[in-house]
């Protein structure tokens, strides 16, 4: 029950404008402007340098994957099933879903792609969620993966893990020490 006002009427409640005039709701912008799907250029040399000479080539696949965008692919997951009056079953819910694929090992490695085409021949149903490839190595973590999984379907796969996918996670600048791959913690700024 609402109390009167000062002049003894009921306070009036603001009335909402109609459903079409309310301002429009945005939807965050990914940072991704213009994104064509392609495979980032600097990433694209790396992995070409990777596949010549993995040994020689991950230094710099891994510099490039720290500005890198990513796309991680979500599926859909059946939820729940509902059987007709004919036993037939059918959709009743679904979910979307990020991929963890277990290794051989038993590891899981969560999955990404330099660009849209490995995605499309991985999964042609798959959709790509843009992402700084920070953050999908911050996802693997979380998710209890071991590993980044990225192009899993090639032409050229790497898997980030270790010391690399944690590096990777927080954003941390890579540096060739010799023949080996060292991780520097940026400064302040």
């Amino acid at each position: 029950m609402t109390q009167p006002g000062p002049d003894g009427r009921s306070p009036r409640q603001p009335q909402q404008p109609p459903p079409h005039q309310q301002p429009l709701r945005r939807i965050p912008d990914p940072g991704f402007d213009g994104d064509t799907g392609e495979v980032e250029a600097e990433l694209a040399s790396a992995l070409a340098s990777y596949a010549a000479d993995a040994g020689a080539g991950w230094p710099s696949v891994l510099a490039a994957l720290r500005g890198s965008r990513l796309l991680v692919p979500v599926v859909a997951v059946l939820g729940e099933v509902e059987h007709d009056e004919a036993g037939l079953a059918h959709d009743k819910s679904s979910d979307m879903a990020s991929v963890l694929l277990r290794g051989a090992d038993g590891r899981l490695g969560l999955l990404a792609f330099s660009g849209s085409r490995p995605l499309q021949a991985w999964n042609p149903e798959a959709r790509p969620v843009p992402v700084p490839a920070r953050v999908a190595a911050q996802s693997a973590l979380q998710d209890g993966a071991a590993a980044l999984v990225v192009d899993v379907a090639g032409p050229v796969t790497v898997v980030v893990e270790g010391e690399d996918l944690q590096g990777l996670a927080l954003g941390w600048r890579v540096a060739r020490v010799g023949d080996r791959v060292a991780w520097i913690r940026p400064g302040p700024e």
